[in-house]
């Protein structure tokens, strides 16, 4: 996968989003193992301190387990991910209905939009 990084945000959290975004779309399945932290940061071209920045805050959200001999590895809890899951996509839902708001769409016109896409999209 291509690591892609903008300028509006620091480097570790779009580390963090990445890497989520892997997870969710089985990139790494629950279970696997992760590549090294050196590997990784090599990979995406950034220091590897700013990689093991962003593994350790996944691993605080429990998607990711640290063992002692063996690496890191996505999570077997296959629930713990789903609500991870889910939780980006209500923060992304909340960003955007806020900002359909601001450009003055009320309920019904978001609805519309957003079902006339879903149609087009075929989803």
């Amino acid at each position: 996968m291509s690591w892609n990084f903008k300028s509006d945000r620091p480097i570790y959290i779009q580390l963090i989003d990445q890497i989520e975004m892997m997870i969710f779309s089985g990139i790494y399945p629950p279970g696997s193992r992760l590549p090294s932290v050196r590997d990784m940061a090599q990979e995406a071209a950034v220091n590897p301190n700013t990689m093991q920045r962003a593994l350790s805050k996944l691993e605080e959200d429990g998607l990711i387990i640290t063992h002692r001999t063996s690496g890191r590895s996505i999570t077997e809890d296959e629930n713990m991910i789903k609500k991870a899951k889910t939780r980006l996509a209500q923060e992304q839902l909340s960003e955007f209905l806020a900002n359909m708001q601001h450009l003055g769409f009320d309920r019904k016109e978001i609805l519309s939009i957003i079902s006339n896409m879903l149609e087009e999209m075929k989803i």
